[in-house]
């Protein structure tokens, strides 16, 4: 836990951001009813304004005009709003609220409507080459799924969201990847391809630091590609090669070991046969070719004596 506080701490702190708060729209539909009878009646009014003169023709265009005028902005001012997307309201360059409740809704309709989605997303990383803590190039590649929760940090923290979190993105894979081994070789060192768990919750931590000042939440990151670099790829093969067949060779000579021990102790305990130091150690010398020769040992028959 110290370590996942220590990643996010090398992370620099964000600046002023712009918390979201609710807005507080009215109804859309009957809005819709009052602006399409406004309508309706500066049409009335027009109608009969066409059929008088005078003054009085002069007066009521002009009420008909301002009937309407007072219409077509009681109808700009709905806002049809979509499960998933919220609208954040702005008037004159100032945030008002973010109106997240689906339907027809009604704000004032000088106001700016931006929207904004706040679906999950799934956004892969393009496939990165980078040192591991041992200088080796791998290539690593990782998907992050995050969602938009502050509508307002998303609109006014960062130029564009998507794009802050790729970058960041990478950022985070590159540093993950460049703070820990690709492989522990034994060791138990914390490595990218023995401790996948704990690498990939690593990287959920920073990358959550990083992409917070956007008012983003990551749900979960994982790692969909890591591989040594093609240059050094047959290299490290060969390498792990000769590790796994010096792996197997002790093993195959530990239990060889035990079982020439296994086979004198039986012999002595149950008083099969007496053998001298130098017999003993040629005994011990061909059961030892025989379990640990990778090949069909041949027999021979012995038809002389023991030491013969």
């Amino acid at each position: 836990m110290a370590a996942l506080e220590q990643d996010a701490g090398n992370v620099p702190p964000p600046g002023p951001q712009v918390p979201e708060n609710a807005a507080r729209p009215l109804p859309g539909l009957p809005m819709l009813a009052l602006g399409i009878g406004v309508l309706l009646a500066g049409i009335a009014l027009a109608t009969v304004a066409s059929q008088l003169s005078g003054g009085a023709a002069i007066a009521l265009v002009v009420v008909s005009a301002l009937v309407l005028l007072a219409g077509v902005l009681t109808v700009r001012g709905l806002t049809p709003v979509v499960a998933g997307k919220a609208r954040v309201v702005q008037l004159f360059g100032r945030y008002q609220g973010t109106i997240r409740e689906p339907g027809l809704q009604w704000v004032n309709p000088f106001t700016l409507r931006i929207v904004v989605s706040t679906r999950i997303r799934n956004q892969e990383s393009a496939q990165l080459k980078v040192n591991d803590a041992d200088g080796n190039p791998i290539e690593i590649a990782a998907v992050v799924v995050w969602q938009v929760k502050d509508t307002a940090s998303a609109i006014y923290s960062v130029e564009s969201v998507t794009k802050f979190v790729t970058i960041q993105t990478e950022t985070a894979v590159r540093h993950i990847a460049s703070s820990y081994p690709y492989d522990s070789r034994g060791s138990g060192a914390l490595s990218l391809r023995d401790n996948a768990d704990e690498i990939t919750e690593r990287l959920s931590a920073e990358l959550a630091a990083r992409v917070r000042p956007a008012g983003v939440q990551v749900i979960e990151t994982r790692l969909t590609r890591l591989s040594y670099a093609p240059e050094i790829a047959q290299a490290m093969l060969r390498q792990q090669q000769a590790s796994a067949v010096v792996g197997a060779r002790q093993r195959i000579v530990e239990g060889a070991v035990g079982m020439v021990r296994l086979a004198l102790e039986r012999l002595a305990e149950e008083g099969v046969v007496e053998l001298d130091e130098e017999r003993k150690a040629a005994m011990v010398s061909n059961l030892l070719v025989v379990l640990c020769s990778e090949q069909a040992t041949q027999q021979v028959v012995n038809t002389g004596s023991l030491y013969q």
